[in-house]
């Protein structure tokens, strides 16, 4: 089985690579650059779709044989603000050059045609508040099951202030059986506020043939390939992450830890 956490190779450039191939799945990819200002990178999504988050700074893009202009506005991803993204569709190439120094996550799952490249954000993306207590958490969808400008991809982005949990009560979403349950595969790309704090992410199946706790740094990629998946951010540091999430049903149907159901029942 893959590593589930992922530590970046580096500081600059691509410095996370993710494929279906690497991570021992089907369907999610993801990569990240870490750009200077003035340099440019380039992909051909080739069977994949992807969505382009401008995590931080500014950069310009061509995509899908189109110039978009410079997009990104949030210089500091805590400053919890909606990202500036790009779809582009399987069979298209993407260029962007750094306008300031910038970070650029690549998301990708299988595409099939009939889309258009589109900007996604930050008009129509709205912080929503979920949980209770110390479960509450701000939540930046970017691409989720009602949006049908897109064939795998379910994108989003998670604020959890310090001393709280998210993903929780635990869920799982590692079964074929819709509408009960639906396969997907899921990164987190970790954030953490002061970076040189830490968050914890478990990693667990009900039966604990899997059960892994992780300590995660600022620029981690944690891989959940089944099983429950929660995070805690602890006292005094703030965390953030990206969702990417793929597999055969683009529906995010999940069932609760048994243990931890209650929770959800109550909190009703």
């Amino acid at each position: 089985m893959a590593t589930l956490l992922n530590k970046p190779f580096g500081t600059h450039g691509k410095v996370h690579q993710i494929t279906p191939a690497s991570a021992g799945w089907r369907y999610v990819g993801f990569s990240l650059y870490r750009l200077r200002a003035g340099e440019l990178v380039s992909e051909a999504t080739g069977g994949n779709e992807a969505i382009l988050v401008m995590v931080e700074g500014k950069a310009a893009f061509n995509a899908a044989g189109r110039d978009w202009g410079v997009l990104g506005n949030r210089m500091d991803v805590f400053e919890r603000t909606p990202p500036h993204c790009l779809y582009v569709p399987n069979g298209h190439e993407w260029q962007a050059r750094a306008e300031t120094d910038c970070t650029l996550a690549v998301c990708l799952a299988p595409g099939h045609g009939g889309h258009e490249a589109r900007r996604i954000g930050p008009n129509g993306i709205t912080l929503t508040e979920r949980g209770k207590g110390t479960n509450t958490r701000y939540i930046n969808n970017i691409a989720m099951e009602a949006d049908d400008w897109c064939d795998s991809l379910l994108v989003t982005e998670v604020f959890t202030p310090a001393g709280h949990w998210s993903s929780y009560p635990s869920h799982r979403h590692d079964e074929d059986d819709y509408p009960r349950i639906t396969y997907l595969e899921e990164t987190y790309y970790h954030r953490l506020s002061p970076s040189n704090g830490f968050g914890l992410q478990r990693v667990y199946t009900d039966d604990r043939t899997l059960d892994e706790t992780m300590a995660v740094a600022d620029g981690d990629v944690v891989l959940v390939p089944r099983g429950n998946h929660p995070c805690a951010a602890p006292y005094g540091v703030d965390m953030y992450y990206l969702n990417v999430m793929a597999g055969p049903l683009r529906k995010w149907r999940f069932v609760a830890d048994p243990d931890l159901e209650w929770i959800m029942k109550r909190d009703a």
